[in-house]
């Protein structure tokens, strides 16, 4: 598997896992942010930043964010977006 194919992997996982709560329980902790150290499926260690942002106002969508890089390496990193409609419209 390519550095670049493990790297959309793994941010496609982190990305599944951070809309698993929902609007309803993420709408408490926007805005926020966390980075931790992980490894992608083919074993590299790895850097995870998650972000919950407000798309517009606050309590409207919620935008997740997950970037997966190595830690030299953040401008060859993946950037995956999602948004969690708001369940107040």
């Amino acid at each position: 598997m390519s550095a670049a194919a493990d790297l959309e992997a793994a941010a496609e996982e982190e990305l599944e896992r951070a809309c698993t709560l929902g609007w309803a329980q993420l709408a408490a902790l926007t805005p926020w942010g966390d980075t931790y150290e992980g490894f992608t499926p083919a074993g590299r260690t790895v850097q995870f930043e998650r972000n919950y942002l407000w798309e517009g106002p606050a309590d409207g969508d919620i935008r997740v964010e997950v970037m997966v890089y190595e830690a030299t390496a953040y401008e060859t990193g993946v950037r995956l977006t999602r948004t969690l409609p708001s369940t107040t419209n």
